[in-house]
């Protein structure tokens, strides 16, 4: 049986002894104890799970941990830099885009990998880039509005 043995997650190697074939987010739950990616579906089909994978979002709930292994991996918890907020976090508090919060650190994720590959994205590509990340509670327009100010926050204006 194949062995994980180290990963390299928000600027640091981790120490792992993970089956190959467990999901990354059993192992990043279970061994690393970052909590911050959730068990939603399952499937890859809800979002709640979401990291980076060398800046690509990725459904950690249904990525094996080897596929990970010689990537840098990014979670909710390596977002902030100290005490400074990332910007796509900062505005989703400002614009309550959460209610219940599961599937918000899902949702920062996959905007973070969505304005990395477009800085500048108007509603339609939000919708798109967003596609695949659920929220139950139907937070939907606060989300892409808080997706539109940290682009601008990004490219260095405040709205």
């Amino acid at each position: 049986m194949a062995v994980v043995k180290e990963l390299h997650i928000n600027g640091s190697r981790r120490v792992v002894n993970a089956d190959a074939e467990r999901s990354l987010l059993s192992v990043l739950r279970d061994d690393l104890d970052l909590t911050g990616s959730k068990y939603g579906c399952g499937e890859g089909r809800c979002g709640a799970c979401t990291v980076l994978l060398d800046g690509r979002a990725v459904r950690s709930c249904s990525t094996p941990v080897s596929t990970a292994a010689d990537t840098e991996i990014v979670t909710i918890e390596g977002l902030a830099k100290g005490d400074k907020l990332h910007p796509l976090q900062e505005a989703f508090l400002k614009h309550d885009a959460l209610q219940c919060g599961y599937c918000t650190c899902g949702m920062i994720m996959s905007a973070v990998a969505l304005l990395s590959r477009d800085p500048d994205p108007n509603r339609e590509d939000i919708l798109r880039g967003m596609n695949g990340n659920i929220c139950r509670c139907g937070a939907y327009p606060r989300i892409v509005a808080a997706i539109q100010e940290a682009a601008q926050m990004m490219k260095g204006g405040r709205k």
